[in-house]
């Protein structure tokens, strides 16, 4: 739990996971629901390759770097098992949190070397000591400025083009047919351009339909004037005098 004096910082929860088993985790807030989406996003996750992927939750992002036993040797293939995820307010983008993840995964094997840990033997909350850390570094990469630039500096050095890594890996999910519980920005931006689409259409016919109707009414006045004249040349204008009289 994050003590009252600790400064807000847009980087709400994160964790550090040995395929499903969180190993390490803070939350920023007492009173926040992030820490639930892990339990979420982490089954999801394949360790068949490196990943580094974004999915949107309402107006959070959950960033995650997935190791691979291929990034190991045999003897440390567990580390290959590990994930390191941050859920983050959306307005912080992508570069300071996957800055922040590059500098806890780091961290994390200095205290735990790969070469000397099981990673995969560890019990949930195994590495509790390093939740302080954790926590300092959220703080640190979320709230400074030097943090903040150490952030940005961590993901240029090592991913070239966040956004493209991982719209890429957004795409191959998504051809792979599989079931995605959260919101990933294709399918927000679909769904709000259908609903966009259906709005227009009902807007449209409506116009069309006041068009059509202002449109009659015009040509039956005009009709209805045409007349008022043909008959008026005949039995005067502009009472039709010479008619009614006649009749009379």
């Amino acid at each position: 739990m994050a003590s009252s004096s600790t400064p807000p910082t847009p980087l709400l929860y994160a964790c550090i996971a040995h395929n499903t088993t969180i190993l390490s985790e803070h939350t920023a807030s007492a009173s926040s629901q992030t820490s639930s989406l892990a339990s979420l996003v982490l089954p999801k996750i394949s360790h068949e390759t490196p990943q580094k992927l974004t999915y949107t939750h309402n107006s959070n992002f959950i960033h995650y770097i997935a190791s691979a036993p291929s990034e190991y040797p045999a003897s440390d293939a567990s580390a290959g098992g590990l994930t390191y995820l941050v859920v983050a307010d959306s307005s912080l983008g992508r570069r300071i949190p996957f800055g922040f993840l590059i500098e806890i995964k780091n961290r994390f094997l200095e205290r735990y070397p790969a070469d000397r840990t099981d990673f995969a033997s560890m019990n949930s909350y195994g590495a509790g000591s390093f939740n302080s850390e954790l926590k300092k570094l959220m703080v640190d990469y979320g709230t400074t400025k030097s943090g903040k630039a150490d952030a940005i500096q961590n993901a240029q050095g090592e991913i070239e083009n966040v956004r493209g890594i991982m719209s890429q890996n957004i795409e191959s999910l998504l051809e792979r047919g599989e079931r995605i519980d959260l919101l990933v920005d294709k399918t927000d931006r679909l769904g709000g351009s259908a609903h966009e689409f259906r709005v227009r259409s009902r807007g449209l016919r409506r116009q069309m339909w006041w068009k059509n109707v202002k449109l009659m009414v015009l040509l039956t006045v005009v009709v209805l004037f045409l007349v008022y004249l043909f008959v008026g040349f005949g039995c005067g204008l502009p009472g039709w005098g010479k008619c009614i009289g006649t009749g009379k």
